[in-house]
């Protein structure tokens, strides 16, 4: 029987018969010391997604692997998108694990924002959703902030046992692990990363020093991000890159924001008073009145209104509207594209998004 070979971007099998499946690699790529599939090299290389084979079920079984083992469960979720990178339930799969919050993206979050405010909210949103962390870390992947902090507190709290890193796609948990894989071996980009869902095929060990591992598992997909309904394009645009400059809009009643044409916001009564708009730096925020609204987004979705652009706005799932009475100082938050924060209560407000987009309201991160 053959030995079998592991992408060392995705985990998955190496196989060199059927370019559709995961894992091929051509032939030619089996003498080399450390074999990447094709997709993985694609991806590395080119920027190239492409589909990932995984069903819900797929996802399913991974997690429930993860109270049938004694292991600390380090479980990264996006800060800028916390809600929308948030796995529903996770809280019935751990079993009696440890589970370690971690906020990843931290940069992207205005400066101005006190660190321990926000690992205090992050604590309280997490157990409003379900789940009692022991601990919350705020960290950069990207940029390697607070990354040792992060270290010492997976070796404190693992006491010897596995590690399982969890989190649904996009949250950046592959340039994490790379970076711990780099302070650990000192090698760069070991597992493919990418700012498209779904990278990792199936769970890849990283042995430690005392003979546990560290497991990377896939993205799951959470289908209620944005990110599952835009062109490549427009994840670019939505995506923040650097850290996020507020956008206050004194707003009467009955006025509208167009975040692009991915989503809109009406105040409908409550009085004249300030908004602040949370996206990335990239994305246009268009004020108008609210009888004018439906009549500007017919005429200028695509245009004025952008992204998407005019050839993909056809693809966007129709606007769909959910009603809030704010009681008191409040996030609204549109999954993937950041949040419009409502300084006080007695407001009502609509929120469109995309149909099968979620959108909620929470207690106020700022």
């Amino acid at each position: 029987m053959t030995e079998e070979i592991r992408c060392i971007g995705c985990g998955a099998v190496i196989q060199t018969t059927d370019k559709t499946k995961p894992g091929y690699a051509p032939e030619s790529s089996l003498n080399k010391e450390d074999v990447i599939c094709q997709r993985c090299f694609r991806l590395k290389h080119y920027n190239e997604i492409q589909d990932v084979p995984l069903t819900d079920d797929d996802f399913l079984k991974i997690l429930n692997q993860l109270g049938t083992k004694e292991a600390l469960i380090v479980y990264v979720v996006d800060i800028f998108d916390f809600d929308g990178s948030w796995l529903p339930g996770l809280h019935r799969f751990v079993g009696n694990n440890p589970v370690l919050l971690v906020g990843n993206k931290a940069d992207l979050l205005p400066k101005s924002l006190k660190r321990e405010r926000l690992t205090q909210w992050m604590r309280g949103r997490a157990r409003e959703l379900g789940l009692a962390p022991t601990d919350c870390v705020l960290v950069s992947a990207e940029k390697g902030h607070s990354f040792e902090a992060l270290l010492e507190k997976i070796e404190e709290e693992r006491d010897g046992r596995d590690v399982f890193v969890v989190g649904c796609t996009n949250v950046g948990k592959s340039t994490l692990i790379n970076r711990i894989i780099k302070v650990a071996t000192g090698e760069n980009d070991v597992i493919t990363t990418s700012q498209f869902p779904g990278t990792t095929l199936d769970k890849i060990e990283i042995p430690l020093d005392d003979g546990s591992v560290l497991v990377d598992t896939p993205g799951i997909i959470n289908h209620h991000q944005i990110a599952h309904v835009v062109d490549a394009a427009t994840l670019k645009v939505i995506s923040p890159k650097k850290e996020i400059k507020p956008l206050v809009f004194q707003l009467n009643e009955e006025q509208t924001l167009f975040l692009g044409a991915l989503a809109r916001f009406d105040y409908t009564s409550g009085g004249r008073r300030s908004f602040v708009v949370y996206t990335s730096n990239n994305l246009m925020v268009h004020r108008t009145k609210l009888e004018k609204a439906d009549n500007l987004y017919e005429t200028q979705a695509g245009q004025l209104l952008q992204p998407p652009g005019e050839t993909d706005i056809e693809a966007l799932p129709k606007l769909v509207p959910y009603t809030f009475s704010i009681k008191e100082k409040a996030d609204i938050v549109f999954s993937g594209l950041g949040w419009i924060t409502v300084p006080e209560g007695g407001a009502k407000v609509t929120a469109w998004v995309p149909d099968g987009v979620s959108v909620t309201i929470r207690r106020s991160i700022v």
